[in-house]
């Protein structure tokens, strides 16, 4: 009985250890949404141009807004 015992323990410890590593892994790769240099790269203007952050990602300036309304075309 022992035995038994000891494997459920470890059957549960391991299956523990792997929801919380697949937890830890989906909240670390998860991410906002962020610029998307293909604009960057099209219109010749950088990230900040659009973005409050200039690395771009997050608000959007008032440029960046009508951008967007636009169809995203200048």
């Amino acid at each position: 009985m022992k035995v038994h015992a000891k494997k459920a323990f470890a059957l549960v410890c391991g299956a523990a250890a792997a929801g919380l590593i697949a937890a830890t892994l989906s909240v670390a790769v998860s991410q906002s949404a962020n610029a998307t240099p293909q604009y960057a790269a099209a219109t010749g203007k950088p990230c900040g141009q659009c973005h409050q952050n200039p690395a771009g990602g997050g608000k959007l300036k008032p440029f960046g807004e009508k951008f967007k309304e636009n169809g995203y075309k200048l």
